[in-house]
């Protein structure tokens, strides 16, 4: 039977390949990478997975508090069109009022930019900000979005060590250590994801500092501010930044109120906004580009910043963060040839595997090994961009009797694959 020469034509055209764009060489997010990959092949044949691999609250029991989902519910009906792109009026006042309640009374209204979480505004400021081979300090370890968001807009990221041997606070020597003519911003990221610290009044002081003395815009990634613990105090790097050092400090819902699919995030602008003004235009145009943000979380603002503060009674002694997180530290110091530094705040564990005892070469395939053998799902410490394979990530928020199960489950795994 015959053809058409159409038809023979698209037989016999070689297609070329359709290729990821090369903006994404060297973009990695591997808290969902080659990893989730495998947990979902895994679940495909039947096998649970417990996930403890991102901080996502609602699946561990973590609800919205209910004044939240009313007044969501009660403003629906005027939540179907576009807003402000910057954000509607209500949800940025209420964030420039919290703002001013800590201490920074020039805040306004229009210094306030609402986005679909921290996230979607890290790579919107970042688009903004950076012009191609720009240099960007971002802590090691990191969350892995700064150093990915950097790198699609056309920056190079160098990361600063925080130093495991001093509770995981930044090395000031070896941040000033890589500070070129090129250097642009430093990222803080306070409380840490993933470590867990809580920085001191000496160390944000230090990092403002740095930034005064080199000329950098400083971007603080604060949304873990009000999950701290015992006597850890939490400083606003913009505190610091007086009127010669830009800050935009980076906040949001998703944690503290447990609303992470919501989408609700924000970027506070200070110091000195006059000479940020062109910046600024550039973040507002690509505020209008994106029409706008998430409008029914934007309703959740007001009430979750100026209603009763639920996390309060999560992060004390008895709370479940609190709880969970003594707990896991405790039981993963238990371990032999495991060590993690307590942390201060935030929902993770990062431990150290001393490479004596477990010498692992690749530490992504060795996340990969314990989810195959103990159906779990961690993170591996370079994918949040340490130096070296000898880290991982625990996400804490299961209940304890689930997390107990889970690290035991881990600590079998190690005993297979220690040294000799």
């Amino acid at each position: 039977m015959g053809f058409s020469p159409v038809e023979g034509g698209r037989q016999n055209r070689r297609m070329k390949p359709i290729v990821q764009s090369r903006k994404l060489q060297g973009v990695r997010y591997d808290v969902r990478g080659p990893i989730l990959v495998e947990a979902q092949r895994l679940e495909a044949e039947g096998h649970k997975i417990l996930k403890l691999n991102i901080g996502n609250t609602a699946p561990f029991g973590f609800e919205a508090p209910e004044a939240i989902l009313a007044d969501m519910i009660h403003n629906l009906p005027e939540a179907q069109g576009y807003s402000d792109s910057r954000g509607i009026y209500s949800a940025r006042t209420a964030v420039a009022q919290y703002y001013q309640s800590k201490g920074f009374k020039d805040t306004l209204v229009d210094d306030v930019f609402i986005g679909n979480g921290v996230s979607e505004l890290i790579s919107m400021v970042l688009t903004a900000f950076i012009d191609d081979g720009n240099e960007i300090l971002v802590p090691a370890p990191d969350y892995p979005l700064w150093t990915g968001a950097v790198t699609l807009a056309g920056g190079i990221p160098v990361h600063y060590r925080c130093d495991e041997d001093n509770e995981w606070n930044p090395d000031l020597a070896d941040i000033e250590s890589k500070i070129t003519e090129n250097t642009h911003a430093i990222v803080i990221i306070n409380p840490n994801n993933p470590t867990g610290a809580v920085y001191s009044e000496g160390i944000v002081r230090g990092l403002v500092d740095i930034a005064r003395r080199h000329d950098l815009v400083v971007m603080a990634d604060e949304i873990y501010e009000k999950i701290i613990f015992d006597d850890a105090v939490h400083h606003h790097a913009a505190t610091f930044c007086g009127d010669d050092v830009l800050c935009l400090t980076f906040s949001g819902l998703s944690k503290a109120y447990r609303v992470c699919g919501y989408r609700a995030g924000w970027v506070m602008v200070s110091g000195p906004k006059h000479m940020a003004t062109d910046f600024l235009e550039g973040l507002t145009l690509l505020a209008n580009m994106r029409m706008c943000a998430n409008v029914p979380a934007q309703h959740a603002i007001q009430t979750a910043l100026g209603g009763y503060q639920s996390i309060t009674e999560l992060v004390v002694p008895g709370g479940r963060f609190y709880e969970q997180i003594k707990l896991a530290s405790k039981l993963l110091n238990d371990i032999p040839g495991v060590s993690c530094v307590e942390p201060k705040g935030a929902l993770y564990c990062f431990p150290r595997l001393d490479p004596k005892v477990y010498p692992i070469e690749d530490d992504q395939q060795f996340v990969i090994d314990l989810l195959r053998a103990k159906k779990i799902l961690v993170t591996h410490g370079t994918g949040f961009n340490w130096f070296e394979p000898d880290h991982f990530r625990l996400v804490t928020l299961p209940d304890t009797e689930v997390l107990t199960e889970a690290i035991h489950r881990v600590a079998a795994f190690l005993e297979t694959q220690r040294a000799g």
